[in-house]
């Protein structure tokens, strides 16, 4: 074979490699796409349960007249955290959650059967 053949054959050999790793490289976006499109109902879903048990952390530290800042002392977190809670951007630990019911005289149980019900779900 001749040299020129044989740069030929290479640089088709290159060009079927680097399309076929550009194909390989969208099916794999399109297959991420298509998981993530899937997956946002239960995020929402997600966010509306994290929302609502913010409102129940809000409603209960509300009822018993205690500030956010009252609230991160007794647990031991920072006050932001708490407001995280409440705002829903974050969900609190389940050590948290158990000593926030307890912080309010509920149990844990009681306190999100409250955000099942604020989010419109029967327990």
């Amino acid at each position: 074979m001749q040299i020129s053949t044989l740069f030929l054959l290479f640089n088709l050999v290159l060009w079927a490699a680097l399309l076929g790793g550009i194909l390989f490289l969208c099916v794999l976006a399109a297959r991420v796409m298509l998981r993530w499109l899937h997956s946002q109902p239960q995020r929402r879903q997600s966010a509306e349960v994290c929302r609502s048990l913010g409102q129940a952390i809000r409603a209960q530290r509300t009822r018993c007249r205690m500030t956010q800042e009252f609230v991160a002392e007794a647990l031991g977190v920072s006050r932001q955290a708490v407001s995280k809670w409440e705002t829903g951007q974050s969900d609190p630990s389940t050590a948290n959650l158990i000593a926030l019911a307890e912080l309010f005289g509920l149990q844990p149980e009681e306190l999100l059967r409250q955000a099942d019900s604020a989010s419109g779900r029967q327990p």
